[in-house]
């Protein structure tokens, strides 16, 4: 991790193995060169409880993942809240379980946002769908837009 005053880490997470999974993946892919010196990104398959630490050495967190349901915009964007669930697993977690995790163990709550753009097909195959591609597209210009002015 770099050493800077605000940082600022974007978590990709899915699968490039299926499909439109691949968009966090692929999000991070588009904009990673063109990322200021204070932001570090990282792919991650799911969140899981170590997440919480990670996310902890951070001021701001984006999450970027895939999502089955087809917004009108072709992507959501939210605030992260922390989120108490009796739930925990070995396996995936959500977003809000992860900064609910940070805040507890770590006492380190970064401000947080979500990015869910719509995919369609989740199978194992490489590639993502026309229709992810154009939702990742609009997800980009919107996060170029309220964020970085970095990506065309």
């Amino acid at each position: 991790m770099k050493e800077y005053d605000n940082k600022i880490l974007i978590l990709g997470i899915g699968n490039c193995g299926r499909e439109d999974d691949a968009l966090g993946w692929t999000f991070i892919d588009e904009i990673k060169e063109n990322l200021p010196a204070n932001y570090d990104y990282e792919y991650k398959y799911q969140l899981q409880v170590e997440d919480a630490e990670l996310i902890s050495r951070y001021d701001v967190v984006y999450f970027i993942d895939a999502h089955k349901e087809q917004f009108d915009k072709g992507f959501t964007w939210g605030d992260g809240h922390p989120i108490a669930t009796h739930s925990f697993t070995s396996h995936e977690l959500d977003p809000g379980t992860v900064l609910y995790l940070s805040k507890s163990i770590y006492d380190k709550l970064p401000k947080s946002y979500i990015l869910g753009i719509s995919g369609l097909r989740f199978e194992l195959k490489i590639g993502l769908s026309d229709k992810a591609k154009e939702n990742l597209s609009q997800a980009l210009e919107f996060f170029n837009d309220k964020t970085l002015n970095l990506v065309t």
